[in-house]
């Protein structure tokens, strides 16, 4: 059986040693080369470092190896006996806001760094606002260079109590404080010796028994269909089934299903994989459900549960990450990308936007800038069936497109939908 996948974001400022503890993570866990190591040893000794500078495993573009900072996502992996890990790098500065949200989207855990010497600053407030924002189920706060504060349990403590009354602030799921030398590998993936008043666990055997079943919304059955398959062979002539993956519930055979936006109704008829029938089916698994009626479902359609289906939308009250560096304006009009559907909408008003300084929401903005964080209510011109993102990540997004472009210009998590 494959192990399962744990998909994580790592955020930081600039020196806090982010680069250098995906590396120690790499490196601790063997997922290094043997020449990979020698051309880091090299690089290290040309550039006159007095250690191994395992940063340089994931500083890859030129301008970031330059400049000593992370600048795009970067998505690497590594695997233990335990379990299969998606790594996703993003950069740590204010201007680079909409890469840490398009690295965080589909994150299970965020691991957010601070220096024990600099404790919650700025970026991490930013990073720990982004990362409740975006209703991360699991969040790790690494402190990282304790050996610079002498591996200090009082500071840790300092700090710890801190990063408490943050996540209390801002709402965090699951927050847990780690100390740990990514520079030595003190409590990265070993132990070490410089933290023996330390009785947690490392932050690989952290990530490693994170339990992740229980964050996908298993209650409520949702499936945007993107594709509907017709063989329209002898062997297959009347088969005709959809496509797409499980974005709520367990599915199976005999479920009552309604069809949005239509209000079609039916029954599951089958739930198969690969030719192959399933007893269920379940977030995110991509199935092929087969429907007992021969009713009207096309792409963009979505299958619902009946007794608890989305809201089929009109209007939303949203919180976006506006990515272009062209400003948003009131009445604006863009694309909306959701699930497997797209839309036209209107900007109806700019309702608020969040001051990435004090984390406070200035009222009725007159426009949004490049990485702004915002709440705007849209206008829809047909109908979406959506969820708030708080009740279901899957079909609480969303994407907006300048169509004349093509571009996408912002992310998008719905707070309202009103139909």
């Amino acid at each position: 059986m494959q192990a399962e996948l744990l998909r994580l974001v790592t955020a930081g400022s600039v020196d806090d040693g982010k680069s250098t503890l995906i590396g120690r993570l790499l490196f601790d866990t063997k997922q290094i080369f043997v020449d990979q190591l020698e051309q880091i040893e090299e690089t290290s000794r040309r550039r006159g470092d007095a250690y191994v500078n395992l940063a340089l495993l994931t500083d890859g573009l030129r301008a970031e190896r330059e400049q000593g900072i992370t600048i795009d996502v970067a998505y690497r992996s590594f695997v233990t006996p335990r379990r299969r890990f998606q790594l996703a790098d993003a950069p740590g500065h204010v201007q680079y806001t909409r890469n840490m949200v398009t690295g965080a989207s589909t994150a299970h855990v965020a691991v957010i760094l601070l220096d024990a010497r600099k404790g919650v600053i700025e970026q991490t407030r930013r990073h720990s606002y982004i990362a409740a924002t975006l209703g991360i189920p699991h969040i790790v706060f690494a402190v990282n260079k304790m050996d610079l504060v002498d591996f200090s349990a009082e500071r840790f403590a300092e700090i710890e109590a801190d990063l408490e009354a943050l996540s209390e602030r801002l709402g965090l799921n699951d927050p847990t404080a780690i100390p740990m030398s990514a520079l030595r590998g003190d409590n990265v993936v070993e132990r070490g010796d410089g933290l023996p008043w330390y009785e947690g666990p490392t932050l690989l055997e952290h990530l490693e028994t994170i339990s992740i079943a229980g964050d996908r919304n298993l209650d409520e059955r949702r499936f945007p269909v993107q594709w509907v398959i017709r063989p329209m062979s002898d062997e297959h002539h009347d088969y005709r089934g959809y496509a797409g993956q499980v974005a709520g519930g367990t599915w199976r055979a005999g479920d009552d299903v309604v069809v949005l936006p239509s209000g079609s109704r039916t029954r599951v008829a089958s739930v198969e994989a690969f030719d192959t029938p399933l007893e269920e089916a379940f977030p995110p698994q991509s199935v092929t459900i087969r429907l007992e009626d021969d009713v009207d479902v096309g792409r963009g359609d979505m299958l619902a549960d009946p007794e608890s289906p989305p809201v089929v939308a009109r209007e939303l009250l949203a919180e976006i990450c506006w990515m272009s560096e062209r400003p948003l304006e009131p009445r604006a009009r863009l694309g909306v990308k959701h699930t497997t559907r797209a839309a036209r909408a209107i900007v109806d008003e700019l309702v608020s936007v969040v001051d990435m300084d004090t984390l406070d929401t200035r009222p009725s903005p007159e426009r949004l800038e490049l990485n702004d964080l915002a709440v705007v209510r849209l206008r829809l011109a047909e109908p979406l069936a959506v969820d708030t993102y708080e009740r279901n990540r899957a079909t609480g997004a969303f994407i907006l497109i300048d169509e004349a472009t093509n571009d996408t210009v912002a992310a998008g998590m719905v707070l309202q939908a009103d139909s």
